[in-house]
This record gives C-alpha cells, sequence and structure tokens, in this order.
C-alpha cells in the first residue's frame, strides 16, 4: 500500500487532501463523492467529482463555504464517505474542515476546530480571509 498523502479529518468518513490525492483515497477509502473546492477548475477530477468552490470575492465568500460545508454534512449525514480538496490540500481545504468540525457540533470555536484540523494534517493553513468568513458564519 503506498503512504497516504491525504488525512481522516473523521475516521472512515471524511478524508482531505490536495488534488494530487484524489483518485488514491478515491481507491482506498470507497469515496463516494469528492468536493473540489478550487476556486478554477478546468475539468473535474473524477467522475464523482462535485465541484464546491470556495471563492475568493468577499461578497460571496460566506456564501461559497456554507453552501459547500451544507452539501458536505448533508452527504455525511447519508452516511457517504467523502474527500475534499483544494489544489494543495492546505487553504481552502482547511477552510472547509474548520467549517466542517463546527457544523457537526465537534468544536465549540474556531480556534479549536483549527487547532483539530492542524493536528489532522499540519500543512493546513486557513488565509485570513477566509477565516474572517468563518467568524461571520459561526460567531467569534
Amino acid at each position: 500500500m503506498n503512504e497516504k498523502h491525504y488525512q481522516a479529518l473523521i475516521d472512515d468518513r471524511i478524508f482531505v487532501g490536495g488534488v494530487a490525492d484524489v483518485e488514491s483515497a478515491i481507491e482506498d477509502e470507497k469515496i463516494d463523492v469528492v468536493y473540489d473546492l478550487r476556486a478554477e477548475v478546468a475539468a473535474s477530477t473524477s467522475h464523482i467529482s462535485k465541484h464546491q468552490p470556495i471563492v475568493d470575492d468577499g461578497e460571496f465568500q460566506d456564501e461559497s463555504i456554507r453552501t459547500g460545508v451544507k452539501q458536505i454534512v448533508q452527504d455525511y449525514q447519508e452516511g457517504k464517505k467523502i474527500f475534499f480538496h483544494c489544489n494543495s490540500g492546505r487553504g481552502r481545504t482547511g477552510t472547509m474542515a474548520v467549517a466542517t468540525l463546527m457544523e457537526l457540533r465537534l468544536a465549540d470555536t474556531i480556534e479549536e476546530a483549527e487547532a483539530k484540523v492542524k493536528m489532522i494534517r499540519p500543512e493546513i493553513d486557513v488565509k485570513p480571509q477566509f477565516k474572517e468568513a468563518l467568524k461571520r458564519i459561526y460567531g467569534a
């Protein structure tokens, strides 16, 4: 078995990584749905991918995060195995991982959620603009 470059956010259910990890995660974890969080994508990474971009535009940023996390949580509650990624698996992936932990009530604050996410995937780096959006959505 190959060394995994992606991690489980929720054991055996929700996985996070970069675009290069998509195919191995699908094969190794039997992923049901992949969320591509990149804002600009030329083509989908697999036949089970959904393009769910987190946009840079401040006016629509909060809504893009809300829409994405709502869909991920719905799929999770339906028992699906999920993988989500951006290009490198750091910025947008980290943002959505924090939002997912908040939505599932696995963290009480954005700081706690981010700390948990960084313990799972140390390279996570939630950009200030995305952190501000999370604070607007979840309060801070």
